[in-house]
């Protein structure tokens, strides 16, 4: 069969990166089935088939041994089909596998790649995170959300992860957090959370627990680094715990129970605070409740709260925080 003649946007020299060249393939939404077709040229450092119908790994791979980045992203692939790479011992110098939005059960042996830095399995059929154990602790991002998890274990010798994602599963406790001192992103939103337990850390910088069920935001007042906050559509009806978070720039309490804002007066650095959808009653001192972040404050959402329905809601608003540049929907030049 005639192989592809692929464009120069498809196979391409990323410059020179010591102590060779980057030669990066990228098929994405060739809809292939198979690879026989194309030529894999031996100095590949990233191939990309991410978007095709692929279910089964070609044998050529095995011998790219100066591949750093494989996605098999949106393919058709089920634990058989990507088993191979659990003794491709050639190419274990990978950096980073995506095996995202495939028909995974498990989380694959990949306990050969030693140097992995990100590896993703979301969007899978995965129900424990059984065999996280063997990856490698290099790890800096994991991604497992939209599957079928119930528990946070497996993840304690991940001590250079900078980012978990975990939303979109079936989760009911945050646990097993405490040993990783270098962890700055958090994701578990969508999940079954009733409390908020970041087990000592005080490093995380952003935190995603949209669509739990919390009902307290008591928990994070340590967690000093905190710069985006996200707690949208739970059941929180009082805002406590926040005046120690002076690095917030984001918080998202919207879609809550809410009928007053506190706990935030001090909070200078806040550019957009949503608390759309709460039951915020009154204006009437919101200049003293978001004081400190007067002068960078420029997003606010209060849009489905009694407060919203007063005549002078847009004018209070603007003459509290001068440099407001989008107030709900509306803009301001």
């Amino acid at each position: 069969m005639e192989s592809w003649n692929l464009p120069p946007d498809e196979i391409s020299d990323d410059g020179d990166d010591s102590p060779s060249n980057n030669l990066v393939l990228d098929l994405t939404s060739c809809q292939l089935r198979d690879l026989d077709s194309v030529v894999l040229p031996p100095s590949l450092t990233e191939l990309d088939l991410t978007a095709n119908r692929l279910s089964s790994l070609d044998p050529r791979i095995s011998n790219l041994s100066s591949l750093q980045k494989l996605s098999l992203r949106q393919n058709l692939f089920n634990d058989d089909g990507v088993r191979p790479l659990s003794t491709w011992y050639s190419i274990s110098g990978l950096q980073e596998l995506v095996l995202r939005d495939n028909q995974l059960k498990q989380i694959p042996d990949v306990s050969i790649f030693k140097k992995l830095l990100v590896f993703d399995v979301s969007f899978n059929e995965i129900s424990t995170l059984n065999g996280l154990s063997r990856v490698s602790n290099t790890l800096k991002e994991l991604y497992v959300s939209k599957n079928e998890v119930t528990k946070m274990d497996e993840i304690e010798h991940f001590h250079e992860l900078q980012i978990l994602e975990l939303g979109s599963n079936k989760l009911r406790v945050m646990e097993n957090l405490q040993n990783l001192s270098t962890l700055q992103e958090l994701w578990l939103g969508r999940n079954r959370i009733r409390a908020i337990n970041l087990c000592g850390l005080k490093c995380i910088k952003k935190l995603s627990l949209q669509s739990n069920r919390l009902t307290s935001i008591t928990g994070l007042e340590e967690c000093v680094a905190l710069e985006e906050l996200y707690l949208s559509h739970n059941g929180i009806s009082k805002m406590e715990g926040l005046s120690t978070l002076s690095n917030l720039r984001v918080l998202d309490l919207s879609s809550n129970k809410l009928t007053e804002i506190n706990d935030i007066e001090n909070l200078a650095k806040l550019e957009d605070l949503w608390l759309n959808d709460n039951q915020i009653t009154s204006l009437n001192d919101i200049a003293v409740a978001i004081g400190g972040a007067k002068d960078n404050l420029t997003t606010i959402y209060l849009e489905r709260n009694p407060c919203a329905n007063s005549a002078d809601y847009i004018s209070a608003l603007r003459h509290a925080f001068p440099n407001i540049q989008q107030l709900d929907s509306q803009m301001f030049a």
